[in-house]
């Protein structure tokens, strides 16, 4: 990671001294903690979250906030109106968990079986809910509004296209029929192997696009004793699966990179029986649309072209997930200057390279211009190489800087419309 090239004086010049904004993060950060371990004690998985959903409402009771519950999903779009007239920025914080097992022995685990908040979200959900505390304490100052989009299902499930389908993005006007659209969006990811506090980010492509990919090789069973009488799909696969590593390594541009990735195979129901078929599975993902083109033809060409060679045909299905993570160049600087006004120079760096991972935040930044930072929250003392990262059974996370997050969620909105920070 490089430095980043704004200096804290002059991040502190132009949008204020956050000593503000940091104490007022710190006024709400026990009753963020209180929801994050309520969250971590009983997460919920994919799009329907009913228990998350009660206690963000609880968490919202008393403020100014107009609130619409989506149907399609466990959705939650809280809209804080400030007192001048403005455009809509919007915070989005996921609240889905994953289906595994807890291993952290902390006093707080998860009590459901086989769920696990092992990417932090709950964490994101509670900072996001810190962040509407302290917003809505400073209405007054606010020219514009504040759009606080509690989003379930991000992990596989497409929770940000379904809420966007159902129109969060889609904001009426004022009261007095000013318009104000949403004209910038922002979100945090945290992270269990960054340092405490520390906030990384990039322009432009973040985290790579997701795809599915399923090839199912078709032959002819019969006699593990006979092989010369079937179709025998199992070598043909294993010869697709190397032929795909190839492919990557020789037809996609290493600077413009992609992954494959073989994860299953099925095939096969008894040790002297040649099956019909293999089942290969798998990830596809890319940093651009060009790559993603080009890996989804080479997967076809190669897959229909060793099983030609063998005699055999496959059927191949590639399904597209999240598309690429693109944050706004504009934005991505915007919070650069934010992000260390709030945490200091020496905690803020850009990123050399994006992330693999996905995100379906990219749904709303393919629709607002925004950008995503990631926020660690290693505990202290930890080493880097050995901390348990995100969607580790072992994932532990630092409540101490959630703080930061709260005032990093507070102050983006802030700038964005406008407010000094103190």
């Amino acid at each position: 990671m490089s430095k980043n090239p704004v200096a804290t004086s002059a991040a502190r010049e132009e949008h204020g001294d956050p000593a503000g904004i940091l104490e007022q993060a710190g006024d709400v950060f026990g009753d963020a903690v209180t929801l994050r371990r309520e969250l971590h004690r009983w997460p919920e998985i994919g799009n329907h979250l009913p228990r998350t959903r009660e206690a963000v409402l609880g968490a919202l009771e008393g403020l100014s906030l107009d609130l619409t519950l989506h149907t399609a999903t466990s959705g939650v779009a809280a809209l804080l109106t400030g007192g001048k007239p403005g455009p809509t920025v919007l915070l989005r914080g996921d609240m889905d968990a994953l289906p595994m097992p807890e291993d952290t022995g902390i006093d707080f685990a998860s009590e459901v079986d086989n769920a696990m908040h092992a990417c932090g979200h709950d964490t994101h959900t509670a900072m996001l809910v810190g962040a509407a505390r302290v917003l809505s304490a400073r209405r007054d100052d606010i020219a514009g509004r504040v759009l606080f989009m509690f989003q379930p299902g991000e992990e596989g499930h497409d929770g940000a296209r379904e809420m966007i389908d159902e129109g969060v993005l889609d904001v009426p006007p004022l009261a007095d029929g000013t318009p104000s659209p949403v004209t910038g969006a922002f979100a945090i990811h945290v992270a269990s192997n960054i340092p405490g506090g520390f906030v990384a980010l990039k322009p432009g492509a973040l985290m790579a696009s997701s795809d599915e990919l399923t090839i199912t090789v078709k032959g002819k069973g019969g006699h593990g004793s006979a092989p010369h009488f079937t179709l025998d799909p199992v070598p043909v696969a294993c010869e697709i699966v190397q032929a795909l590593q190839t492919m990557v390594t020789r037809r996609i541009d290493v600077f413009d990179p992609g992954v494959v990735t073989v994860t299953q195979i099925h095939t096969g129901t008894a040790y002297n029986v040649i099956p019909e078929t293999a089942v290969i599975m798998g990830t596809m993902r890319s940093v651009s649309e060009r790559t993603r083109s080009l890996i989804h033809d080479g997967v076809r060409r190669v897959a229909e072209g060793v099983a030609s060679a063998h005699g055999m045909e496959v059927d191949v299905n590639l399904e597209f997930g999240y598309p690429v993570t693109v944050n706004d160049v504009g934005f991505a600087g915007f919070a650069a200057d934010v992000a260390t006004a709030v945490a200091g120079d020496s905690n803020v760096r850009i990123m050399d390279n994006p992330v693999m991972g996905a995100e379906d935040f990219s749904y709303v930044l393919n629709r607002v211009p925004g950008a995503m930072v990631f926020l660690g929250l290693m505990p202290a003392g930890m080493d880097i190489f050995a901390a348990a990262p995100n969607h580790s059974n072992r994932a532990i996370y630092e409540e101490d800087h959630m703080r930061r997050g709260i005032a990093l969620y507070s102050a983006m909105a802030l700038r964005h419309l406008g407010v000094p920070l103190g």
